[in-house]
C-alpha cells in the first residue's frame, strides 16, 4: 500500500513538473495579418522577413522571458473582410497581438480589436488619432502620425528659412485619397501660425499621371515640395521634376521611400532629395548584423538577402523589437499566462526605448500610444542616406489638438 502511495505520489509530481514545464514553453504568439498580393507589396515582404528573423534571432537567446516566439503570417490581400476574417481565425487560436499593415483593413479591424480588448499594433498605418491611449485604449501605432511627420517637415523648412517662414513657398504634391489628404488640416494650421504660402497640387489615383499637378507646381515656383506618396508614385515625380526643371534638393518624402525607389529613380539622380524618416536606413547596425552572422551566414535566413539590406526591413526590425520588449516587460512585471491587459500594461511601460538604435528613444504612457512621434530628416547623398537633423518633434500641441478632435469623434460615434 505504501508503495502505491509512493508511486501515486511520484506520478503526481512527474504531471505537475511537466505541467510547470510545458507552461514554461508556451508561446507568446504574433499574428500578422498582411497584404502579401496587392497593394502593400512594396512593404509587406521586407517586414514580414525581419519580424521573423527577430523572432528566430530572439529563439536563440531563450525566447522572451523563456517562452519561444512564434509569428502567425497570413494574407488578407488589402481586402477588409479578408482582414477580419485572419484576425477572428487567428483569435480563436489564442493570438492576442495583431499587425494588420493596411489602413483600411486596420480602420476595418480597430473596432472589433476595441471590443475584444486585444492589442492591435498599427505602426505607420491606420487612425492617426489611435495614439490617443485614453480613446484608444487597446491600439498602438508607436510611431508619429502623419501630422507629426507633415509638422516635422514644416519645421525643418522653418529652420533652413533661419526661423522665419513669412514669404516661404511650400508646395503640398499628394495623391488625392485619405492617406494623401490627411496632413492637409495639420498644414493649413501651421500656414496659419507661422505664414508661409502653401498650396495643394493633388493628382489622381493610381498615381502615374501626375503631369498636370508639376506643371502647377512649376508655375508657382515653390522654395520646397513635400510630397506625400509611396513607391512608383516618386520615381513618377522625379521624372516630372527633371521635365520641369525643378532640382531635386527642394524635394521632401514622406517615410515611404527606401532603396527601390532610389534605384529606379537612379543613384545620382536622386542625390539631394530629402525624406522624413522614422527609422534608420542602412545596414551596418550591430543587431542587422548578428541577424546576418547567425541566420543569413548560415543560410536560414526567412527570405532574400537583397531585402535585407532594405530600409523596410528595418522599419519591421523597429516594429518588432519593440513589441517584443513590450511582452518581455508584460511577463517580468505581470506574470505568466500572458493577456491582452498584460501586454498593455508592458507596452505602456517603454521608456526611452530605442528598438535596438532603429528609432528615435520614446517612451508611450497610458495617454500616448504614439511614444513621442519623433522624426528626423534625412538626404540622399549619391550613395546612402545621411542625417540631416537629430530626431525631433514639433508642433506637438497642434498635432494634439487634430488628434484629439479626431479621437473625440470616434469616442461618440465608434467610427
Amino acid at each position: 500500500m505504501r508503495s502505491l502511495k509512493f508511486l501515486i505520489g511520484a506520478a503526481a509530481a512527474v504531471l505537475l513538473f511537466a505541467s510547470h514545464t510545458a507552461k514554461a514553453a508556451d508561446p507568446v504568439r504574433f499574428g500578422l495579418c498582411y497584404d502579401l498580393s496587392k497593394a502593400y507589396t512594396f512593404i509587406t515582404p521586407q517586414v514580414a522577413q525581419a519580424a521573423r528573423d527577430l523572432a528566430d534571432l530572439q529563439n536563440m537567446k531563450g525566447g522572451i522571458e523563456g517562452h519561444p516566439v512564434e509569428m502567425v503570417l497570413q494574407d488578407h490581400g488589402n481586402e477588409p473582410q479578408r482582414g477580419i476574417e485572419c484576425y477572428e481565425r487567428l483569435k480563436r487560436d489564442g493570438v492576442m497581438v495583431f499587425d494588420l499593415l493596411s489602413t483600411p483593413v486596420s480602420r476595418a479591424v480597430l473596432p472589433r480589436a476595441m471590443k475584444d480588448g486585444n492589442i492591435m499594433v498599427q505602426a505607420l498605418v491606420g487612425r492617426g488619432d489611435a495614439v490617443d491611449g485614453k480613446v484608444f485604449e487597446w491600439i498602438f501605432p508607436v510611431g508619429p502620425t502623419y501630422w507629426g511627420q507633415a509638422a516635422n517637415d514644416i519645421k525643418y523648412i522653418k529652420d533652413q528659412a533661419g526661423g522665419n517662414m513669412k514669404g516661404v513657398k511650400v508646395a503640398f504634391l499628394y495623391i488625392d485619397y485619405a492617406f494623401g489628404q490627411e496632413p492637409i488640416p495639420l498644414l493649413k494650421k501651421l500656414q496659419e501660425i507661422e505664414g508661409f504660402d502653401l498650396k495643394l497640387f493633388p493628382y489622381p489615383l493610381p498615381g502615374n499621371d501626375q503631369a498636370s499637378a508639376w506643371s502647377q507646381i512649376r508655375r508657382y515656383k515653390p522654395d520646397w515640395i513635400i510630397h506625400w506618396g509611396f513607391s512608383a508614385l516618386h520615381v513618377v515625380a522625379s521624372r516630372e521634376m527633371k521635365r520641369n526643371g525643378i532640382p531635386m534638393d527642394k524635394f521632401i518624402s514622406v517615410n515611404w521611400m527606401n532603396e527601390v525607389d532610389i534605384n529606379n529613380i537612379g543613384p545620382d539622380v536622386a542625390k539631394g532629395l530629402k525624406r522624413g524618416t522614422s527609422v534608420v536606413g542602412g545596414s551596418d547596425h550591430p543587431l542587422k548584423q548578428e541577424i546576418k552572422a547567425k541566420l543569413y551566414d548560415q543560410g536560414k535566413g526567412n527570405g532574400d538577402i537583397k531585402l535585407f539590406d532594405d530600409s523596410y526591413y528595418n522599419v519591421g526590425l523597429a516594429i518588432y523589437s519593440t513589441m517584443f520588449e513590450g511582452a518581455r516587460l508584460a511577463i517580468k512585471n505581470e506574470g505568466w499566462p500572458l493577456t491582452p491587459a498584460k501586454i498593455k500594461k508592458g507596452l505602456e511601460s517603454l521608456s526611452d526605448f530605442d528598438a535596438n538604435g532603429f528609432i528615435a528613444p520614446l517612451t508611450v504612457t497610458a495617454d500616448d500610444h504614439g511614444g513621442g512621434g519623433k522624426t528626423r530628416i534625412e538626404r540622399w547623398d549619391g550613395t546612402k542616406w545621411v542625417a540631416e537633423t537629430d530626431w525631433f518633434a514639433a508642433y506637438t500641441d497642434v498635432v494634439w489638438e487634430i488628434v484629439h478632435e479626431h479621437s473625440a469623434e470616434f469616442a461618440k460615434s465608434g467610427k
